[in-house]
């Protein structure tokens, strides 16, 4: 198998890898309690999904 003649500098490394980062969460709203939530996902706020209630979520006694 070949080898590399020398070894890439770390500038070299860094300038690579400058692009290798978090992007931003894409967020959409709840179309049934206006919260934001990842989308393709089961609203925590609300249990909807997709217009249907998925989880059904308790009442807070006061």
């Amino acid at each position: 198998m070949a080898q590399p003649k020398r070894r890439w500098s770390k500038a070299r490394t860094h300038l690579k890898r400058s692009t290798w980062k978090i992007e931003k969460a894409n967020l959409a709203t709840c179309p049934h309690c206006h919260e934001p939530v990842m989308q393709h996902r089961v609203c925590s706020n609300c249990g909807y999904y997709d217009g249907k209630e998925v989880i059904a979520k308790k009442e807070e006694k006061k």
